[in-house]
């Protein structure tokens, strides 16, 4: 579009890429223990976020797990507009205790991980771009408010982010990381939980992509399984092809949450070394 007389035209990924350095460099600035900068989004901003929590509001009631439902419904976030981080965040104090802290961008997994066992979740708070409204290849402030947000305002929820927060910090090798990142993304990003009418989505990851809501059941869906997850791969910009669905609640806190309560590099190498 022309913005005025001897400026080049933007395109909608120009427009998209500038407005959002231009929140990220506020959220790069910020000082830990001061308050989270507020953001004055625009009117098209706004209705973003009112077009994308609808459609996703209505799909959830048929694809989301009720466990992640119910925790939504306590968060409450409207959907009238962009929310501010701060007003997310207080509300996740008061709920589970986790506090947001704002992100310029990607953080490299361990720190973001990490930082879980503290009771802090590093979020952005530029919206994706209306491009895509309905999938994001990159963390935006709905996947991080809608997905993550709304998990952690759910006490189970938050106790299994804390102990994957604790397991990144307990182990030493890039291989165990990367193992630990691994698992939360196959449950905590993109986790599927059991029900009577077929899987239902919990992840973070699935439950803020209307894309992602309508593909999953079509994927190959397994059993959840630690040690089968070493041999997988997944790639972020894409939609997944492979899920893994725990019969319940219960039994995502007996898998993934035992193993990030104790696993180290030693067991962690044993589980890579595993021949599926």
């Amino acid at each position: 579009m022309e913005i005025g007389s001897g400026a080049p035209e933007l395109t909608a990924s120009s427009v998209y890429q500038q407005r959002r350095d231009q929140i990220a460099a506020s959220a790069a600035a910020y000082v830990p223990g001061e308050p989270i900068p507020e953001v004055e989004y625009t009117d098209a901003e706004h209705a973003l976020w009112r077009l994308v929590s609808k459609r996703l509001a209505d799909r959830h009631r048929h694809m989301a797990a009720p466990e992640f439902v119910e925790a939504a419904e306590r968060l409450e976030v409207g959907g009238d507009g962009v929310p501010q981080l701060r007003e997310v965040s207080d509300r996740l104090d008061q709920l589970t205790g986790f506090r947001l802290r704002p992100a310029s961008g990607v953080v490299p997994f361990a720190l973001f991980c990490g930082s879980l066992a503290d009771g802090y979740f590093h979020s952005t708070q530029y919206l994706r771009d209306s491009a895509t409204p309905f999938y994001s290849t990159e963390p935006d402030i709905l996947h991080e408010v809608i997905g993550h947000g709304s998990a952690l305002a759910d006490d189970r929820f938050a106790n299994l982010y804390r102990l994957a927060g604790e397991a990144v910090r307990r182990v030493e090798s890039e291989d165990a990381v990367q193992f630990v990142a691994k698992t939360f993304w196959f449950t905590l990003e993109c986790g599927l939980l059991d029900a009577a009418d077929g899987p239902r989505a919990y992840g973070a990851s699935v439950v803020s992509s209307y894309g992602e809501l309508e593909h999953f059941r079509s994927a190959e869906i397994r059993p959840l399984d630690i040690a089968d997850m070493a041999h997988v791969d997944y790639d972020i910009t894409q939609y997944q092809t492979t899920f893994y669905s725990a019969r319940s609640l219960t039994h995502l806190e007996d898998v993934a949450g035992e193993f990030w309560a104790s696993c180290d590099d030693t067991s962690i190498e044993k589980l890579m070394a595993v021949d599926i």
